[in-house]
């Protein structure tokens, strides 16, 4: 009786990683500026750390061979390469975020704060944060959240450890600040436009100094004019 010889198990096929899950960026205005802002500004605050990685609405896979991802509206990863990605995928990097902030909107306030708190708990994410732009969903309008033993408690202030900047709302604005009375922190838009003005600032003081120059200069030479008049007369 001849035996049988059973085939070898079929490849697995590959697991393909979109980098869009065909949601928009943003449900509303009042969740992409705050979105855009916070991303922007972050990024140019480490602009000269290689190794901090700022993105944000950017899909990141935490379960090799399956498609289970989120994506968090920004997030911040120390020890990193900071360079361009389509997707994080965490078994590559081998680290979760630091940082997360979720902006808070209609379609999207109870997820934040219920699995996808305990997913960034599980993931270890060192600090997460949500912001409520309209006030509709969240009393306070900010608030953070830290890792401590594994389960996320209350965080005290507005300060951020990990980031090392304040988080401040003004109105219904939310920005960050370098310390408790340091200066706002700008995008890379607002900072270009305030070396324009620091530039043309610069350029209208030069300007002034050299007609005040210029203008002491005539104002010389007149003089001389006359002194010398008066000589020739005198003789």
């Amino acid at each position: 009786m001849a035996s049988s010889i059973s085939a070898p198990p079929a490849p697995a096929a590959a697991i393909d990683y979109p980098s869009s899950d065909g949601k928009p960026m943003a449900e509303s205005d009042s969740q992409r500026k705050p979105l855009t802002y916070a991303v922007d500004c972050l990024g140019y605050y480490f602009r000269n750390h290689p190794d901090v990685y700022v993105s944000g609405n950017l899909l990141i896979y935490y379960e090799e061979g399956t498609r289970a991802r989120v994506a968090p509206d920004v997030f911040v990863v120390f020890g990193v390469r900071d360079e361009e990605r389509s997707t994080y995928l965490l078994w590559e990097e081998a680290k979760a975020p630091d940082f997360v902030l979720e902006i808070t909107a209609p379609g999207k306030w109870r997820a934040d704060q219920t699995w996808k708190r305990e997913l960034y708990r599980r993931l270890g994410v060192r600090e997460y944060w949500q912001y409520d732009p309209t006030r509709d969903y969240l009393d306070p309008p900010l608030q953070g959240l830290e890792l401590v033993r594994g389960a996320y408690e209350p965080l005290p202030g507005a300060r951020s450890e990990v980031l090392g900047l304040e988080l401040r709302v003004a109105g219904r604005r939310l920005r960050f600040h370098a310390s408790q009375a340091g200066e706002e922190l700008r995008d890379l838009a607002e900072a270009e436009d305030r070396r324009r003005e620091a530039e043309d600032r610069r350029r209208e003081a030069e300007a002034r100094v050299e007609q005040e120059a210029a203008a002491r200069q005539a104002a010389e030479a007149r003089l001389a004019e006359l002194e010398a008049l008066l000589r020739s007369r005198s003789d």
